[in-house]
């Protein structure tokens, strides 16, 4: 966004005699307006009292353009502030542009975009003399078009804008330009132009000589765009020094002082984000990358710094894209606490983001399938496996986005494997994920999970060596990439198959390895599998001793289990996994019971 000037700010015309009560108004007004908290009805008073005077052209757009502005973020006046900005329009320059770019704010927010998009337009077309209005509306039109999923017209305004700003000698808004292109094209996979894009604002970005703060925070922008294209790719080996980058890079800002040096050039007057989003954002992509390296304890520690964070912004700044950095450390939290035993939790967290999500239609829009597709996760979890299934077939339904459709798939097919009876619907998805043939997504880890699937589903059928070979690929994508919870799985698949086949020395081989990564993980349903795995090889090699110790942590890992399944299922929440229509549904909230803390579940 830009940094414009305050509404009361502005020349009001030469302060000669006659115009004096002008500026004792104007600064009465602005008195009120920034009270604690802002008098509003005063503040509008003052502005108002302007009018009757017939003031100079100039004083009187002025006013207009203030009182429009007061009224819209202060109040829920819509119709006066949109008379106001309308009347402030036809005039001079710098009330034009202003009154043109708060005014279609407005017509967005009462849902009339295409009013909103050809005002935009024709003040784009005549701000051309005026750098940071040309900018920043250019930015506007192109956020508007984000937002109704037209990203081809979003990137070409932002083209637009990255060549204007070169043209106009601001290297640094033609880094967001291009850095804001590439986010838009790494949103709509479009990898081929992705890559010279980012080369050459990398390139941008370390060349340009600028006040430190603003040129770190391009830095965080550039890197953030990498590790989030490497964690889309599945590579969480490969992202490692782009992170660790980024981690540095936030360390820096967070030493660096905001002096308030006002660019000489007007185009360089914006920012990306403000240094506290980016401390959540930099902590939000960490907890991406340790949950899918399988690091759920370093997770959890970021995401409650992440959280605890937020909670303090939220209690000064309303900005949406809070709320979406809630969303999604909670989305990765509950995928972890399913994983390491805690659905109790995990179903307490869903309820939290079915609660921001009533909030906002913009941000259910935007997250209902992958809630969705956490329930159906969950419903596995507690073996509700009809359930499951529904929750899934509502996510495909909901998503466009490729990565997402397959990871749902590939769950889904798990689902279909363990009802046993599925084996139409199974051949079918397992053609649409064949990881061998056209696999639809160019993620590593999803193209990793696949292979699993098809080995899991070739052991259920007795094909063993099949299923050893479709294993032994998930084993070598996963080392190559770090991918701890799938080499664990893998390994565990395979020491039962060798169990089977009577090969006890290979099956330990499996099975010890892959009782060290799951409690490293720590995966409980791994850890479950491979201490019965153990149990029945130690007693089958007649190791009493090495036989009744697994027994014993097998029946451990039992109870802990089954303590936690029996909370689950007892919570009111656990009704969500019957909604797989509209909004989510009003709270089942007992109303103040106690709220499950870890320590109960432990």
């Amino acid at each position: 966004g830009g940094a414009g000037p305050a509404p009361g700010s502005g020349s009001g015309g030469g302060a000669a005699g006659g115009e004096s009560w002008y500026l004792a108004l104007l600064g009465l007004a602005e008195h009120f307006r920034t009270s604690s908290p802002p008098k509003v009805r005063l503040c509008v008073h003052c502005l108002q009292a302007v009018l009757p005077r017939k003031p100079p052209a100039r004083m009187e757009a002025r006013t207009h353009l203030q009182l429009g502005s007061v009224l819209y973020h202060h109040t829920r006046n819509g119709d006066q502030a949109r008379g106001h900005l309308e009347k402030a329009i036809p005039q001079f320059e710098d009330v034009k542009f202003e009154a043109a770019s708060l005014l279609s704010e407005l017509y967005c927010q009462e849902n009339s975009v295409d009013t909103a998009k050809p005002l935009l337009r024709k003040a784009i077309q005549i701000s051309q003399q005026t750098p940071y209005w040309h900018c920043r509306l250019l930015f506007q039109l192109a956020q508007l078009h984000t937002l109704e999923k037209d990203l081809v017209s979003a990137c070409d305004l932002l083209g637009v804008g990255a060549e204007y700003a070169r043209v106009v000698g601001s290297e640094y808004t033609r880094a967001l330009f291009l850095l804001s292109k590439g986010m838009l094209l790494l949103m709509e996979r479009k990898l081929q132009e992705v890559h010279p894009l980012l080369t050459l604002c990398g390139q941008i970005v370390e060349n340009w000589q600028g006040n430190p703060i603003q040129k770190e925070s391009l830095r965080v922008f550039f890197l953030v765009l990498q590790v989030t294209h490497y964690l889309d790719a599945g590579q969480v080996k490969s992202v490692k020094p782009c992170l660790k980058q980024l981690q540095q890079c936030i360390q820096t800002i967070s030493t660096l002082h905001d002096d308030e040096i006002l660019p000489s050039n007007p185009a360089d007057l914006f920012h990306w984000l403000p240094k506290e989003h980016m401390c959540v954002l930099v902590y939000l992509v960490t907890v991406m990358h340790s949950m899918q390296a399988g690091y759920l304890e370093k997770a959890q520690k970021y995401t409650d710094k992440a959280l605890m964070q937020l909670e303090k912004l939220k209690m000064l700044d309303c900005s949406p894209i809070l709320s979406s950095f809630q969303v999604i450390l909670l989305e990765h939290i509950i995928m972890c606490r399913l994983v390491t035993g805690h659905k109790a939790t995990a179903l307490q967290e869903i309820s939290q983001v079915c609660q921001l999500c009533q909030q906002s239609p913009r941000l259910f829009s935007n997250h209902a399938a992958q809630l969705h597709t956490l329930l159906g996760l969950y419903c596995i979890s507690v073996n509700c496996m009809d359930n499951a299934e529904a929750q899934f077939t509502t996510a495909l339904r909901l998503t466009t986005h490729q990565e997402l459709w397959a990871f749902i798939v590939t769950n889904l097919a798990s689902v279909y494997i363990r009802e046993g009876n599925r084996h139409q619907e199974l051949y079918s998805l397992l053609e649409r994920i064949n990881p061998d043939h056209n696999f639809p997504v160019s993620s590593h880890c999803l193209r990793a999970a696949a292979f699993y699937i098809r080995g899991l589903f070739s052991f259920f059928q007795g094909r063993y060596n099949e299923a050893k070979r479709f294993l032994r690929e998930t084993l070598k994508m996963s080392n190559a990439e770090d991918l701890n919870r799938l080499t664990a799985c893998s390994l565990v698949l395979l020491g039962h198959i060798f169990y089977v086949l009577g090969n006890h020395r290979e099956s330990n081989n499996m099975v010890v390895p892959a009782m060290q990564l799951a409690s490293k993980i720590p995966d409980m349903s791994v850890q479950l599998w491979s201490s019965a795995l153990l149990r029945d090889l130690n007693k089958a090699c007649g190791n009493a001793m090495d036989a009744h110790e697994a027994a014993q942590m097998h029946q451990n890992f039992s109870q802990q289990l089954l303590q936690d399944h029996i909370e689950a299922c007892s919570l009111p929440e656990h009704n969500l996994i019957t909604w797989t229509d509209g909004p989510p549904p009003v709270q089942f909230q007992a109303q103040n019971g106690p709220t499950t803390s870890l320590a109960s579940l432990l």
